[in-house]
């Protein structure tokens, strides 16, 4: 069984319908979070569906009316952390390779991205081929609200958003609705939600991939208007800064009362997941393919199992739920660069063995 109760065989229902096949996520009482189990049979399932001539693309949803996934299973991140053993990391090794699969999956892999997606929930659908937002849809990588650093591919996705607009979801975590999904990258189509079940019916009856996006653009719509494209001029001038601690004082600065909240919330973050996101970020930028950064993210993901803000973190939001973390180092002066750079260390059992540097691939898609 399950955290929520929910019997370990239904947390993923694979179905197909035509020529579509469907993974749905089956953990509503938690959002459909991730666990190790539900990653391999995913892994599993698009093994199987990819060599299956009789399906043309496959389909991600969620069980439930709150959202597509809340990301991964914290609670037992945590106790891994707590305890010092390796199921954390087993996890995430299992959820990157995931995460590569879906970015260079050969058929086309729609995303239906309604409600909640956060950290791992990115990761399951913002590699994928086609991504479906809604009117209930929010994005984000929260990340650094728990004491970690943005991972599942997150530093890939949002170093390559315009401007700075990455920088600034990354280091305060906030959530983006439907227009700024697309417009950071992260999503393709608007569709309202209240025609999901009908798109899902018209995927099902498609009879080649390459009728695949022409069925999305038959429901896709314009967005309601975002917020970010409207604040790229604060965005992009105050974290640009080299150092965290700059760009805190350029957002305090700026007289934008915008830039002014942006600046209290990264303050009430991790300092040391502040700094190393920014740092994982600057990094991911350099590098070619996804699979270089799930490398790197790697690295730093098994690095933040030793840090005291990634159990505290998880303590202060979804265990005791105070809201109070007490992080340590408390302040981003007290963060020295030499830890910093310490989390991009060789991860202590080796790579993920993706691909060699420049071998790999971007976001595949029909």
């Amino acid at each position: 069984m399950t955290s929520d109760g929910t019997p370990d065989e239904a947390t993923v229902l694979l179905r197909v319908h035509g020529s579509l096949a469907r993974a749905t996520l089956n953990r509503p009482r938690t959002i459909n979070a991730l666990d190790h189990g539900m990653v391999r049979v995913l892994a599993d399932a698009l093994t199987a569906w990819e060599k299956d001539e009789r399906i043309s693309a496959v389909l991600l949803d969620g069980a439930g009316e709150r959202g597509l996934c809340a990301g991964g299973d914290i609670r037992a991140i945590r106790a891994s952390a707590v305890t010092g053993d390796r199921r954390a990391a087993d996890f995430w090794r299992d959820e990157y390779r995931l995460n590569a699969q879906i970015a260079r999956y050969p058929k086309p892999y729609v995303a239906l991205m309604d409600g909640v997606v956060m950290g791992g929930g990115v990761g399951v659908s913002a590699h994928g081929g086609v991504r479906v937002v809604t009117e209930r849809s929010r994005v984000g990588m929260p990340e650094t609200t728990i004491g970690f650093v943005p991972d599942v591919g997150g530093t890939y996705l949002l170093s390559r958003a315009p401007g700075e607009t990455g920088t600034h979801l990354a280091l305060t975590g906030a959530a983006v609705g439907a227009a700024d999904a697309v417009y950071t990258g992260m999503a393709d189509h608007y569709v309202p939600s209240e025609h999901l079940p009908e798109l899902v019916r018209a995927l099902a009856e498609t009879v080649t991939e390459a009728d695949v996006v022409e069925v999305v653009g038959r429901f896709a719509q314009t967005a309601p208007a975002g917020d970010l494209a409207s604040r790229r001029a604060w965005i992009d001038t105050c974290y640009a800064a080299d150092t965290a601690e700059e760009i805190v004082a350029r957002l305090r600065a700026h007289g934008d009362p915008e830039a002014a909240k942006a600046a209290e919330t990264v303050g009430g973050k991790s300092p040391t997941s502040v700094k190393t996101a920014l740092a994982a970020l600057r990094r991911a930028r350099a590098l070619a393919t996804l699979e270089e950064v799930l490398e790197q993210e790697y690295r730093v993901s098994t690095a933040a199992l030793a840090w005291p803000d990634l159990a505290e973190g998880i303590r202060a939001q979804v265990v005791d739920k105070d809201r109070r973390p007490r992080w340590s180092p408390a302040a981003l002066a007290e963060v020295a660069d030499t830890d910093v750079a310490r989390a991009f260390d060789p991860a202590p059992d080796g790579p993920l063995g993706l691909a060699e540097p420049g071998a790999g691939t971007t976001r595949t898609g029909p």
